[in-house]
């Protein structure tokens, strides 16, 4: 039995499976990894020093632009047939949770119902009363938006920065910890977050499966591992699992 079949059938007699997308999700639709080399301008820039609150109040034209930068290269982007795989068994397995570390709208876009983990580069929020916005089609990479309910004249991206609590982190810990089945794609799963959610779901006696590029040193003995892009994974993946139902 090849590995993508014995992940198909080890989800068989699954509980609140949980399908985590790490970076390689993202790249396979050209946006580029957060620790990875950025674009254009901005190559010279540490996308680790750009964002955090410390950055932001020190100069916050600079971490506006490079953000509208990359709000501009995501909206360019388009979902790839494994988002569109996920978001299509997503529909016909309702119990199935995904979570994501990305910041982007692609699993939206695809038709699923992601929970991110970093928030979300598709919305502002404003940091004195909370309100969001996301109809961000004509943003001026020289010009802050206003926050309407309370007069704030900048609104900040609503993504988790270095240093800020992730708003969502004890409820992706209960999903980790309640599921029987814990697959972690687009990411070897050694790297904070994924390698945390797959820790908790191990020690939970979860069935773990990890896809990437490349072999982690930490699998399990109930771990399955199968190398590849997301892209090209997941779509056989989902489609196998499918075949479990009805």
């Amino acid at each position: 039995m090849d590995t993508l079949e014995a992940a198909a059938a080890m989800l068989r007699n699954a509980r609140r499976p949980v399908i985590f997308t790490g970076a390689g999700m993202s790249v396979d639709s050209g946006v580029p990894a957060f620790r990875g080399r950025q674009g254009g301008l901005w190559s010279e820039f540490d996308p680790q020093r750009l964002a955090t609150p410390a950055a932001y109040r020190a100069d916050r034209d600079l971490v506006w632009g490079w953000y509208v930068w990359r709000m501009a290269l995501v909206a360019r982007a388009q979902p790839h047939a494994g988002h569109v795989a996920l978001a299509s068994l997503q529909a016909r397995w309702p119990e199935l949770a995904i979570v994501t570390q990305n910041v982007d709208d692609l699993h939206e876009r695809a038709g699923s119902e992601p929970l991110h983990l970093h928030g979300e580069l598709a919305w502002l929020r404003c940091e004195l009363c909370g309100h969001r916005v996301r109809d961000l089609e004509h943003v001026d990479p020289l010009e802050f938006v206003a926050c309407v309910p309370c007069g704030n004249r900048r609104l900040r991206p609503d993504i988790v920065w270095f240093g800020e609590p992730v708003p969502l982190a004890e409820r992706l810990e209960r999903l980790a910890e309640a599921c029987t089945h814990f697959l972690a794609v687009g990411t070897s799963g050694v790297v904070y977050p994924a390698a945390a959610l797959l820790g908790i779901a191990r020690a939970a006696g979860a069935r773990t499966y990890v896809q990437g590029l490349v072999r982690p040193d930490n699998l399990g003995t109930r771990d399955e591992f199968h190398a590849g892009r997301a892209v090209d994974v997941l779509p056989d993946l989902c489609e196998r699992i499918a075949r479990l139902f009805p």
